[in-house]
C-alpha cells in the first residue's frame, strides 16, 4: 500500500458515489457542477478515483430518468467514468454491508457503498447522501460541497 501511495502522491484513495457524477451532467447546479468536474479530473489524474458497478448502474438510471440523457450518450459516460477504479462486491461484502446496515442503520444500498469503498482501500467516501465527516467502518463521509 505504500508504494501505491508513493506512485500516487499524497492524495488518498477516494470512492465516488453516484450523486458526484450525477452533477457532472446536471445544469441545474453550476456551482455544482464545476465542483463534481472537477473532483473527476483530480482523481483520474492522481490515479485516486474509484467507483462501483453498483454506482455506475445508479448514475445509468438516475442520468436518463432525471435528466433525460439518451441511453446512447448515457453510456459513453458510464464507460468513462468506469476508467476510474471500478470494484465488484462479492457475497461476503454483501453480507459485510448487511452488518453495516444493521449496525449503523444505514439503508443497504448506503452501506454497501462504505463496504465497496473500504474493501477497495478507500480513506474517504466523496457523497453528499451522508453526514459530513462521520466516519463508519474506517471510510470518513466527505461532502465535496461544504
Amino acid at each position: 500500500m505504500a508504494s501505491q501511495m508513493s506512485l500516487r502522491g499524497s492524495r488518498p484513495r477516494a470512492f465516488i458515489d453516484t450523486n458526484i457524477l450525477f452533477y457532472t451532467d446536471d445544469p441545474r447546479n453550476p456551482a455544482k457542477q464545476a465542483a463534481a468536474v472537477e473532483l473527476i479530473k483530480v482523481h483520474q489524474r492522481g490515479r485516486t478515483g474509484v467507483v462501483s458497478l453498483q454506482v455506475l448502474q445508479e448514475y445509468f438510471s438516475s442520468i436518463t430518468d432525471k435528466l433525460k440523457l439518451a441511453a446512447e450518450l448515457a453510456k459513453r459516460r458510464v464507460e468513462f467514468f468506469a476508467l476510474l477504479h471500478v470494484v465488484e462486491p462479492r457475497v461476503d461484502d454483501l453480507l459485510a454491508a448487511i452488518d453495516i446496515h444493521r449496525l449503523h442503520r444505514l439503508s443497504f444500498w448506503d452501506a454497501l457503498i462504505i463496504r465497496s469503498a473500504k474493501m477497495a482501500g478507500c480513506s474517504v467516501l466523496l457523497t453528499e447522501d451522508l453526514q459530513h465527516g462521520q466516519v463508519i467502518d474506517g471510510v470518513r463521509v466527505v461532502n465535496p460541497f461544504l
